[in-house]
């Protein structure tokens, strides 16, 4: 199958050529057909499968198509508004679109928009609208609030990471963006996952929409998402009685997914001898905290391996330059919170490790998929705490994903199962999902209380 067969223009076949797109993925030859005949869409695929191209595409191309009028707005008029939950998120959709755009005429504006840096240069560039803009919730806000854009004229509203932007913190600025979008539009939904609050939303927003389901490399329905029952496997819209699914090779990420049990002061000493003993040119470490990721990097460094952390609390130069370095290898070891799980895009990145357990499953599934992107192969490394919570928590995520990973034993980093019988006074059968792992504080005052009751 070839671009040109999915019913794009030759100039944007020439355009993905030059991103070395030599044929769809399997979101893309779904997608993309659907978009340039004005449908709705809800698609959810593995992280690195194509889902921006799969947008960017046939958007670029419907804009081409337009009369001239309409191709250029109207001062701080938009027409396609692209929201994203990060700003790393915000510049990797920026730069595919500012590459795909660069030979077309006629020319197509681009806006990409986000916190963190000076408003002003974003509003000067505004001046004269934009044909796409590329924002996150809070900076379009702001914008909006000052004048310098307007979403009445918004013909097509995409959400990429459509499961993070519902997220807490980011709901309620979503729900105020929306209100000031014409009632009229196209909308596209794409996301690694579809939780319930996508599907709820889609249900609401979304127009007889094209439904794609490729979460496991398998197209499970082309249906209009259906309201939750008792019929859903998880609520996401997705029933198990379809039996005429297809399915397709090619599209399900490469990625051995590995768990070593350890005890939890010996995480470091343990990514040490991982990191040396395996030879890995670069590595993508996952802590929960910002605290983590400087005390974790701090202490490689004093070992001589180049580690930088990456968290929420750097200035976006600093997260930038951090990133720059790492995609050039001049930085080994990068230290992140889940700012860094959405967005980044590294090409050949071997491995990550989950030093910290992520809080849910969606977000173990957006961490992983760093690795193993666009047809690479790539190892997920997660760390299992030698403690019940830990350990039950682990195996929430595995159930959740129906994989079952084998413990693994490292010699020299064998549990001695000192802290075991603390933490099970203050486990819980959710294990942990969602913040709900008991915090050090509360280990060590159950193990306190543990100790007085025994003396």
């Amino acid at each position: 199958m070839s671009f040109s067969s999915l019913g794009l223009s030759p100039a944007l076949v020439n355009a993905a050529l030059e991103r070395a797109y030599l044929e769809p993925s399997v979101i893309q030859a779904e997608a993309i057909p659907a978009i340039l005949a004005g449908r709705d869409v809800l698609a959810s695929a593995p992280t690195g499968s194509g889902k921006t191209a799969a947008f960017c595409l046939p958007l670029l191309d419907l804009l081409r198509k337009r009369p001239p009028a309409v191709v250029r707005p109207a001062t701080r008029q938009v027409h396609t508004l692209i929201l994203v939950p990060t700003r790393e998120l915000a510049a990797q959709v920026g730069e595919t679109l500012e590459t795909l755009t660069r030979h077309l005429t006629p020319s197509i504006k681009l806006a990409v928009i986000f916190g963190g840096v000076s408003i002003n240069p974003q509003m000067l560039h505004l001046r004269g609208g934009a044909d796409i803009v590329i924002a996150t919730p809070g900076r379009l806000l702001d914008l909006l609030a000052q004048n310098a854009l307007q979403l009445a004229d918004v013909r097509c509203l995409v959400l990429d990471e459509a499961d993070r932007l519902l997220e807490l913190g980011f709901a309620e600025e979503l729900t105020r963006v929306l209100t000031t979008l014409p009632a009229s539009r196209q909308n596209l939904f794409f996301s690694a996952t579809i939780p319930l609050l996508v599907a709820a939303l889609a249900n609401k927003l979304l127009n007889d929409p094209l439904r794609i389901n490729l979460e496991d490399g398998i197209k499970q329905s082309q249906q209009s998402p259906q309201r939750p029952d008792s019929d859903d496997v998880d609520g996401s819209g997705d029933r198990n009685t379809n039996a005429a699914n297809g399915t397709s090779t090619g599209n399900v990420p490469d990625i051995t997914q590995r768990a070593i049990s350890v005890d939890a002061q010996q995480r470091t000493q343990l990514l040490r001898h991982l990191i040396e003993s395996e030879k890995w040119p670069r590595v993508l470490v996952f802590v929960a905290t910002k605290y983590a990721a400087e005390l974790v990097a701090a202490k490689l460094r004093r070992a001589r391996i180049n580690a930088e952390p990456f968290h929420g609390e750097l200035s976006q130069g600093k997260r930038t330059q951090v990133l720059m370095d790492f995609k050039a290898s001049r930085v080994k070891v990068v230290i992140a919170t889940d700012v860094a799980a959405r967005g980044i895009d590294i090409s050949n990145l071997p491995v990550v490790v989950n030093y910290d357990l992520p809080r849910s499953s969606d977000d173990y599934t957006h961490r992983i998929g760093r690795t193993g992107r666009a047809g690479e192969s790539g190892m997920a490394i997660s760390f299992v705490c030698a403690d019940s919570a830990n350990e039950a928590h682990f195996r929430l995520i595995e159930q959740r994903h129906q994989k079952k990973i084998v413990r693994e034993v490292i010699g020299g980093f064998e549990s001695d199962g000192s802290i075991t019988a603390a933490t099970e006074l203050i486990s819980d059968s959710n294990g942990g999902i969602k913040g709900r792992r008991p915090s050090k504080k509360d280990k060590l005052r159950a193990l306190a209380s543990k100790e007085q009751e025994e003396g």
